[in-house]
């Protein structure tokens, strides 16, 4: 019998969700979300490389707050599909016993990732809209499992750029950041617009151009407006910075892709 709570996956629009997985070379995606792929790579040609940045940008933040941060749950809302390296594999590396709730409000998400994911009796999944804080800090999968009365490491890994003006990004991540304890730590990445006249300011422009004719929400901001959704928070050094920058895992060796300057990161501590 089939279960009718389950949100159905429609696959013939595409799914930021699966998007994201093409971009990183996953198999959970469909021809519909490899069109965007594809239609991105003709201006971005590195797009894929993008993708991939981003994950180890991803893994490198989890092993920074697993480790020498010692935290010890976390909260990755807006978590995409399950990929070959995800946050609770990089924190259960430093910490066995390490929680992570992963929250998507994609109905590919829940049909490809719960069954995964659950297989850890430390690593939970909730189906939710990440602009909806209260829901999300109320959900029983999210009660039961992280105890907010200690210091959680909060996860917005290419999310918030798919928050439109009119929902507030900065009110959304206040909200979660009032809601989480003194010493909690909060990750953010980011598409970003020097807005400068550059040619990565027009590759900002055209991508978000292309990116909203498919998929209807992709916003790239300015440093200022990324810096804010971080506000009350202390930053952790090296500050808001181009991902590839971040903690890199060595020298860079060759120079990072035009399109690698269009995303910003950075992680912060509740004091």
């Amino acid at each position: 019998m089939a279960d009718v709570d389950r949100p159905q996956i429609d696959t013939t629009k595409p799914s930021i969700a699966r998007v994201y997985d093409a971009f990183v070379g996953g198999k959970d995606n469909f021809e519909v979300d490899r069109q965007v792929l594809r239609q991105i790579q003709q201006i971005a040609p590195e797009a894929i490389e993008v993708g991939r940045l981003c994950r180890a940008w991803l893994i490198r933040v989890v092993r920074f707050m697993a480790g020498g941060a010692e935290i010890d749950q976390f909260l990755d809302l807006g978590s995409g599909l399950p990929t070959a390296e995800n946050t609770h594999q990089a924190a259960q590396r430093l910490n066995a016993e390490a929680k992570v709730v992963y929250v998507d409000n994609d109905p590919s998400v829940a049909a490809h990732g719960r069954a995964l994911l659950e297989e850890n009796e430390y690593t939970h999944f909730a189906m939710g809209d990440l602009r909806d804080p209260a829901a999300i800090l109320s959900d029983p999968m999210v009660t039961k499992h992280l105890d907010l009365s200690r210091p959680v490491g909060l996860i917005q890994c290419n999310t918030l750029h798919h928050v439109t003006d009119g929902e507030d990004p900065n009110r959304i991540m206040q909200a979660y950041v009032d809601a989480l304890a003194p010493g909690s730590y909060v990750a953010i990445s980011h598409l970003f617009n020097p807005d400068d006249g550059s040619a990565h300011a027009e590759l900002a422009v055209a991508s978000q151009a292309r990116f909203n004719e498919m998929m209807g929400s992709c916003y790239y901001r300015r440093r200022e407006e990324i810096a804010a959704m971080f506000r009350g928070l202390e930053m952790i050094e090296p500050g808001l910075t181009y991902l590839f920058d971040w903690w890199p895992d060595g020298p860079l060796l060759r120079r990072p892709s035009a399109e690698a300057h269009n995303l910003l990161g950075g992680v912060a501590r509740k004091p």
